[in-house]
């Protein structure tokens, strides 16, 4: 273990320093603390199961043009080639623009020890926003600084990311659009991110788990501070398999002034829906929430009983 710590500080100092980027905010979800997928290729080497996720956000419900955003994804590790594989495909509509960002993502996990595990991802695509410009309602029709025209921009995508795993902690670190590094030119309407968490899980088998984790994200100019906790409530089933989760409940909140709730229900031990809500604290905002569905399912891999010696295998992976 301590022969990999050099090498895991060099790539995070790496990665983090001296990135200066045009401003485009990035996709926004809430429920990012239960898959980090979106902006974090290496979590998707999860070693127990074939994984699938979806979810719908719905942002600030009432106010015309508002975020609506659509999200799904699929994965599977391969224990012969320490490989996870995987795709995924997000697509926005903001006002009068729509964007699509399909990924393939690799994943190589150096260890399947029992007590830690390393694993470094890239996902690889294209992001595409289209400008619906017969859709403004100009209080001046005339105005020469609003352009009519329907436009498509279509880029290459790229995105990078680290991640450690023991018992109890995860530590992840990643980097977005990274293709957009450096670039002024705008027309791209995106810009790189960078993602650092840490987060602390308790996976005892008791009647309940928790874990408290902290992110920040920044681009350009812009930092954005979120912490969050949860609990996850289990039955004794007097099984050898173990307790089973029956739901969780988590709180975010983020100092863009925004607070979610979100929680679970296991509807068995491999299928999981959820609901996020977000409260904005942003004046003219109030009485906006956002909604957000997803659901999780876990197909357990016949390899992993074989090749991974890994425990809680019924627990959900964070």
């Amino acid at each position: 273990m301590m022969k990999q710590r050099p090498v895991i500080l060099f790539l995070i100092v790496s990665l983090i320093s001296g990135l200066k980027v045009a401003a485009q905010a990035d996709i926004s979800m809430a429920t990012h603390w239960y898959n980090r997928g979106n902006y974090n290729p290496a979590s998707v080497a999860r070693t127990e199961y074939l994984y699938l996720f979806s979810n719908i956000r719905q942002q600030w419900v009432g106010i015309e043009g508002a975020p609506k955003v659509f999200n799904v994804q699929a994965s599977e590790y391969i224990h012969s080639m320490h490989s996870a594989f995987g795709l995924s495909l997000v697509g926005e509509q903001v006002g009068v623009t729509q964007a699509y960002n399909p990924m393939l993502t690799y994943a190589y996990r150096i260890s399947n020890d029992r007590d830690w595990s390393f694993a470094l991802g890239l996902s690889a695509g294209v992001f595409t926003r289209f400008i619906n410009g017969s859709m403004y309602e100009a209080e001046t029709t005339i105005d020469p600084a609003v352009s009519y025209d329907m436009e498509r921009v279509t880029r290459p995508d790229a995105n990078l990311g680290f991640e450690y795993q023991s018992d109890h902690f995860i530590c992840s670190i990643s980097s977005t659009h990274l293709l957009s590094i450096n670039k002024t030119d705008r027309s791209f309407l995106n810009t790189n991110h960078r993602y650092g968490a840490v987060i602390y899980k308790n996976t005892n088998p008791e009647i309940f788990n928790y874990h408290i984790g902290i992110q920040m994200v920044n681009r350009y100019n812009l930092t954005v501070i979120e912490g969050n906790a949860g609990i996850r409530i289990k039955r004794q089933t007097l099984l050898q398999s173990g307790p089973a989760e029956i739901f969780d409940i988590g709180f975010t909140y983020r100092s863009s002034r925004q607070m979610t709730v979100l929680f679970g229900l296991n509807v068995s031990r491999n299928l999981r829906v959820g609901y996020a809500w977000d409260h904005s604290f942003i004046t003219g905002y109030y009485a906006n929430g956002t909604h957000e569905v997803m659901m999780e399912l876990r197909i357990p891999s016949k390899a992993a009983s074989t090749h991974c010696q890994c425990e809680n295998l019924q627990y959900w992976y964070h």
